[in-house]
């Protein structure tokens, strides 16, 4: 595995979080891992490789008896995520939300239903809006014992859309969470583009898999067939972001905690 590649560089990154208590790399790809001793880096902090002979895109929500702690941050391999923003933002600020409710997704990258009256059915949206209801899971924290619940709870009937699709785990998750505390998930700070795929070398925003119509077409599918599954619309919508306190506040930058969140 190259030096330079995303899922390397975000791991050297995340290991600097003073919260970080271990790393797992759920193996989800055509080729196969690379081997052991290729993993054994001097980070502080220990990484595991899990590999499946049957791979599922639930894997990641596996409840992996190596997950120790409450908080299981959960990154897609993309995530675009800075030295600067693990030290004073990004991890720190949402571990800090999460803290405060640890029943509730807690993440950056939000989606929302809504009920078409056309169609008369419910539908998935990524437009921006003053609302949400999703957080997807390729950059947010949760509780651990989702994951049990996700992996002992769920009819396989639900696992076997999302298996079909390739797609649609992190609704899923949402469902369940929703469906169990009767909540919304929670929103931190402004940033929107969470992936490395989603910028050019420019630096500006250019099409991506996400964002692709069969990729938005397999989601609506999805929510589709989770709401006649769970026989109501679980999802709650919520107009709360958290930001940090002096977020955007005329005083000098110095004074505030999570200085990198205004400039991502």
């Amino acid at each position: 595995m190259l030096s330079s590649a995303p899922l390397f560089r975000l791991i050297r990154t995340v290991a600097k979080s003073s919260y970080v208590h271990k790393m797992i790399v759920v193996w989800h790809c055509d080729i196969a891992s690379p081997p052991a001793q290729k993993w054994l880096w001097n980070l502080g902090v220990p990484v595991l490789v899990k590999t499946r002979n049957i791979k599922s895109i639930s894997d990641r929500f596996q409840a992996f008896p190596d997950v120790q702690t409450d908080a299981v941050f959960s990154l897609d391999e993309d995530a675009l995520i800075t030295t600067d923003e693990v030290s004073q933002g990004k991890l720190t600020f949402a571990f800090g939300v999460w803290r405060e409710f640890p029943d509730r997704i807690v993440g950056y990258p939000a989606r929302e239903h809504f009920y078409d009256t056309t169609k008369k059915r419910w539908s998935y949206t990524s437009t921006y809006s003053n609302e949400y209801s999703m957080i997807l899971t390729g950059a947010a924290v949760y509780h651990r014992y989702y994951n049990y619940l996700y992996t002992n709870s769920l009819s396989t009937v639900f696992t076997q859309i999302v298996d079909q699709s390739q797609n649609c785990e992190d609704i899923l998750m949402n469902f369940l969470v929703s469906h169990v505390t009767k909540q919304p998930p929670i929103k931190v700070t402004h940033r929107k583009i969470y992936k490395e795929s989603m910028l050019g070398s420019s630096g500006r925003t250019r099409t991506s898999f996400s964002l692709d119509q069969q990729h938005f077409s397999q989601r609506q599918a999805c929510l589709a067939h989770f709401v006649q599954l769970f026989g109501y619309m679980p999802l709650i919508r919520s107009k709360v972001r958290m930001d940090p306190v002096l977020f955007k506040d005329p005083v000098s930058n110095l004074r505030k905690k999570f200085r990198q969140i205004e400039v991502i």
